[in-house]
């Protein structure tokens, strides 16, 4: 079983947002809109064996997210 691999939607400065790696050292690419971003990270989570979503408000509190692949847990929700 691979581990899953999160995908962070955050805000930036200026009304731009970030695709932040979860547990990487890299910085994250940045967009101006959040559907954009958005995009991207579902884009880099559907690449993975199993990937996640996490899109965050613009006051930092998370909005929602998704599991794309074969989730590891046994129960669903």
């Amino acid at each position: 079983m691979s581990q899953r691999q999160v995908f962070h939607v955050v805000p930036q400065d200026q009304g731009k947002w970030r695709v932040e790696p979860e547990g990487r050292r890299e910085v994250g690419r940045v967009f101006e809109d959040k559907e954009e971003a958005v995009r991207q990270a579902t884009e880099n989570a559907k690449a993975a064996d199993t990937g996640q979503i996490i899109v965050h408000g613009r006051d930092g509190r998370i909005q929602y997210e998704h599991t794309y692949g074969e989730d590891p847990r046994e129960r669903k929700g």
